[in-house]
């Protein structure tokens, strides 16, 4: 039986990574479906020896997935959905902002939350069911799949639910790169996603944004 650290992890654990390493996370329910008798003490105590990782209530993960590469954003689509990567998150991907984003931002249909486990800090926004558009399926290195907001799309989810970037001088503060709003940015696209949101107050926002970078 392969150990864990100083942990010899008994035939129950060995079952469970057996049949859910292959999800990357798992829930609670889907434990159930498999093994109704499952003992639910187990997830506690698993988690105390370090054999598994709490990601939110009722979700899990296991601990050799903290290395793998883009696993921390596969989360974010798992464990709160519908989601999809955007925002700050997706805009510092892209090259739109300067600073190097550590917690992973969101938006979702469902209410506004967070969440913080060993993976990473997770911002989910809360936006309408007519607005969950704009975004694509990424793959990643293991072949899994990331929902991702386009480019223009994040930053309209961002002007929309942060309505304080209103004047030329709050939007010039966000210090969009230049060169990628002149050569990365498809400006049919965002004319089309603006008029999709339906909302004066955002299509104000991104003429003011239009004039402060001169676009």
């Amino acid at each position: 039986m392969h150990s864990f650290g100083n942990i010899m992890p008994n035939t129950s654990y060995i079952a469970l990574r057996n049949k859910f390493i292959g999800y990357g996370c798992f829930n609670i329910y889907q434990v159930l479906m498999w093994d109704p008798g499952f003992d639910s003490n187990n997830y506690t105590r698993w988690c105390r020896q370090g054999l598994l990782v709490r990601l939110r209530r009722g979700w899990f993960a296991f601990p050799e997935l903290l290395k793998a590469p883009d696993f921390a954003r596969y989360i974010a689509g798992r464990i709160y959905k519908p989601s999809y990567i955007s925002l700050q998150t997706a805009l510092s991907f892209y090259g739109m902002i300067p600073e190097a984003v550590t917690d992973i931002t969101c938006v979702s249909t469902l209410k506004t939350a967070g969440f913080e486990n060993l993976f990473g800090n997770y911002t989910y926004k809360s936006i309408k069911p007519e607005l969950f558009f704009g975004f694509e399926l990424r793959k990643i290195q293991d072949g899994r799949t990331i929902p991702f907001a386009t480019l223009e799309k994040a930053l309209l989810d961002l002007l929309y639910l942060y309505p304080e970037y209103n004047t030329e001088y709050t939007l010039l503060e966000l210090r969009l790169d230049e060169d990628c709003l002149e050569n990365v940015l498809d400006r049919d696209r965002l004319r089309k996603y603006t008029e999709l949101f339906k909302s004066k107050a955002l299509s104000s926002r991104m003429n003011t944004l239009i004039k402060a970078y001169g676009l």
